[in-house]
């Protein structure tokens, strides 16, 4: 496959895959999610119904209180910290309860108050328990109703009620838990880390070369994730994580919500920043090397490496909505017209640097075309419930030198190396 069209056919494979799992208007879908326990329904029932004693076995609820004066609602606390630090707390109301003759328990909830997110979030959100009697025990039924704009948070969603559900069995059936089952084990991730790298090979030609390149890029996306992961753990939270997905790249997951508008912005605009101080080490590294002999096959793989590390982070910068550049630009500028005028220069900047490097006009074009149809992607907005503290003029102003300084180095990155590979 010609380098040309396989390019072509990755950015329309991963544009449609980003649409997928981000923006694709799922509608209102139920998940349903069933297991059968060796255990009577009465006794399952006292510890998984809402005001029953699911600290014992629930992955992630600490405390369960009913709310004094009220009984129909209940209170739940989870491990997951709050934009302060302190446990994140959910009020939910039952609003129906029901038990057969036949020794089957059901219940109907739905969210009244999150300390972390706005009403709006939980709008259409149901959920429903059931517990039966079945040949081998119970048959336990949890089930979440919710209207779903991408599937990535439908997938997210079904994988924590299953494990929600293998929790449950184990407490029951005295089993220990194993965290190799969590899709964010290292193990797993470390697989889907050697999946993508295997999956990219075919697009950089089936040589000992394309497998190079292939390897490189990888190496890009963790240390830029990484990057993000630094900037979370640099602003207090209690934990971080990166989950792999295979062609699209990685993506980091703090352990609380943002709390202000500054720390958006530097987490995201540290993916490219903390890459962006190889740079210089790379480049010196290389003209050093200039006056020691040695054969000049060596120098390919570090240019290459340099070119892949300064255009994945550029690409990363650009001002679109669900990309580091966007969401950096719209924390530092609040009016539209500021961020329309900052985004059409940053856009022309980048633009600027592939033809420098020798990109035709269809190969700008198509990536503008790229570009444009990135930023008609919209996703489900998720408002938190207490606005976030804003940026004062000192932020804005660190913030905004840092994006432009990545921005550059990133930029000099892939001339430089372009100009030695291809001289």
């Amino acid at each position: 496959m010609a380098t040309y069209q396989a390019a072509v056919f990755l950015a329309a494979f991963n544009l449609a895959l980003l649409w997928l799992l981000m923006a694709a208007p799922l509608g209102r879908r139920t998940i349903r999610v069933s297991r059968v326990i060796r255990e009577r329904p009465e006794e399952l029932w006292n510890i998984t119904r809402p005001a029953g004693n699911q600290t014992a076995w629930h992955p992630n609820v600490i405390s369960v209180e009913p709310v004094q004066g009220k009984p129909d609602l209940v209170e739940f606390a989870y491990k997951h910290p709050d934009r302060h630090g302190r446990p994140s707390r959910r009020t939910m109301i039952v609003d129906r309860t029901a038990r057969t003759a036949a020794g089957c328990f059901s219940c109907d909830l739905r969210v009244v108050g999150d300390s972390t997110l706005d009403q709006t979030f939980w709008e259409g959100y149901r959920e429903s328990r059931k517990v039966e009697r079945a040949p081998l025990g119970s048959r336990v039924t949890f089930e979440q109703t919710d209207n779903y704009r991408g599937l990535a948070f439908y997938l997210f969603r079904r994988m924590a009620l299953a494990r929600e559900l293998v929790s449950l069995q184990d407490h029951v059936e005295q089993r220990r838990s194993h965290g190799l089952l969590h899709f964010e084990h290292p193990l797993w991730q470390t697989a889907l880390v050697i999946v993508s790298t295997l999956l990219l090979w075919p697009f950089f030609s089936l040589t000992a070369t394309g497998l190079m390149m292939s390897v490189f890029l990888t190496l890009v996306i963790l240390l830029h994730e990484l990057g993000h992961m630094v900037a979370y753990r640099a602003f207090g939270h209690p934990s971080v994580r990166m989950i792999f997905v295979p062609l699209l790249g990685g993506i980091a997951i703090g352990g609380r919500p943002y709390n202000s508008h500054f720390e958006v912005a530097t987490c995201a605009l540290m993916g490219a920043g903390f890459s962006a101080l190889l740079v210089p080490i790379l480049i010196a590294a290389h003209e050093s090397a200039q006056g020691i002999p040695h054969s000049v096959a060596m120098d390919g793989p570090a240019l290459v490496f340099l070119v892949i590390l300064g255009a994945f982070n550029l690409l990363n910068l650009l001002p679109t909505y669900r990309f580091d550049g966007g969401q950096v630009l719209r924390q530092v500028f609040e009016g539209q017209k500021a961020l329309a005028v900052t985004s059409f220069v940053v856009t022309a900047v980048i633009l600027w640097t592939g033809w420098r490097i020798g990109l035709g006009a269809p190969m700008l074009i198509g990536g503008l075309a790229i570009f444009i149809l990135l930023s008609m992607i919209r996703t489900k907005s998720i408002k938190p419930r207490e606005a976030l503290v804003p940026m004062n003029a000192p932020e804005r102003l660190m913030t905004g030198f840092g994006y432009y300084a990545a921005l550059a180095i990133h930029a000099y990155a892939v001339i430089y190396a372009c100009d030695r590979l291809f001289a």
